[in-house]
């Protein structure tokens, strides 16, 4: 399992090259493809050192704060891609980008853990109650997606203004609840966790040796301004590449955008489920999601006021409030009995690869 781990991190680190290559094709005003292509598989390992260090801090830190810093910066290079797509008026890649981790982590992370994990196992355990809540708030999520649209759909064009206010408020109300979600995790009912907690203890315990305090904040200072610079030229080549590639803006964001920003983290979900720590795997790729629907996706609608030329609402196209939708439901329905299996895993991944088509295939 180390040999696997370390073969991952080889990768990782061998990726980091992508990163004065970015550079040098931005200022050489290269094709906007190459650009997008290298400042893509740059952005991956480096939000892998986010991860990492946000890691080590939070077992220094201990698990009220180290949670926080892992809530924080979990989402950190999607967050960043997705402020500078707002500062060029990108509002289709960004609101794509969320639906495309929200969709991406349920179908695509929990599909593969399910896969990996159970390929050599006659099933695998989770925590039923933890399961279940972070369900729940997923389907807090779809519900603040679907309103908007059918918003729209009675008044009309002719109310933008209340749209904007609704998105507001709606916003207002995920941003309380992720916060009393994390009071709940973290502090009144932090027992319904402890497998997760004591396995990412487990997993932090392995990798922290040699990590200072001032080690990791410096690395992840560092990556974050990396990732900031990569994502500026990500987002400057997006109109070009997907023109190049016959790609439209919302599959842009919805998969390759979401599946950079994530990359590391979708690795790491992988592992430990092949380890059996199918708590742990769960709880990043539901808690990624949650974090995304309930923190990610209101903070770039206040953010949009200040950075953005024009202010972005929550209304979300058909397709992707569908999406949203349907991996929610596929996620509660397998989460309802306290364990998953490979083949539970591959209806998973059957349900992101049809939708991925259908994003695809959408007109540009």
């Amino acid at each position: 399992m180390l040999k696997r781990l370390f073969a991952v991190e080889n990768i990782l680190s061998l990726l980091l090259v992508f990163v004065p290559v970015a550079a040098v094709l931005e200022f050489t005003h290269a094709p906007g493809v190459w650009i997008f292509v290298a400042a893509s598989l740059a952005i991956i390992p480096l939000a892998g050192l986010m991860g990492k260090a946000t890691e080590h801090l939070a077992s220094t830190l201990g698990a009220g704060i180290g949670g926080l810093l892992n809530a924080t910066f979990g989402n950190a290079a999607e967050l960043i891609i997705a402020v500078l797509a707002l500062k060029a008026g990108l509002h289709d890649v960004v609101k794509a980008s969320i639906t495309g981790s929200i969709v991406g982590n349920i179908l695509l992370v929990f599909g593969l853990s399910a896969v990996v994990g159970g390929a050599r196992r006659h099933s695998q355990k989770f925590n039923v109650v933890a399961a279940n809540l972070g369900s729940t708030l997923l389907m807090l999520s779809a519900i603040a997606l679907v309103i908007p649209a059918i918003f729209h759909l009675v008044v009309g064009e002719t109310a933008a203004v209340g749209e904007r206010k609704l998105s507001v408020e709606i916003a207002v109300v995920l941003m309380i609840t992720y916060v009393l979600s994390l009071v709940f995790t973290l502090k009144t009912h932090r027992h319904l966790y402890g497998g997760a907690a004591q396995a990412e203890g487990e997993e932090v315990g392995h990798g922290a040796e040699g990590w200072s305090r001032q080690k990791s904040v410096v690395v992840l200072v560092g990556a974050t301004a990396l990732v900031a610079i990569m994502s500026e030229f990500l987002v400057g080549a997006i109109d070009e590449a997907a023109q190049r590639l016959g790609m439209n803006e919302v599959f842009v964001g919805v998969i390759l955008v979401a599946l950079i920003g994530n990359a590391a983290e979708h690795s790491t979900a992988v592992l430990v489920a092949r380890k059996n720590k199918m708590d742990l795997a769960l709880n990043i790729a539901v808690g990624s999601s949650i974090q995304v629907a309930l923190f990610v996706a209101p903070l770039l609608v206040f953010l949009s006021y200040a950075v953005g030329p024009a202010p972005m609402d929550l209304r979300f196209t058909t397709l992707e409030v569908v999406a949203v939708a349907v991996s929610v439901s596929a996620m509660a329905q397998i989460s309802q009995d306290g364990e998953t299996n490979w083949m539970e895993g591959v209806q998973l991944l059957a349900v992101y690869a049809i939708l991925g088509m259908a994003f695809y295939f959408l007109p540009g």
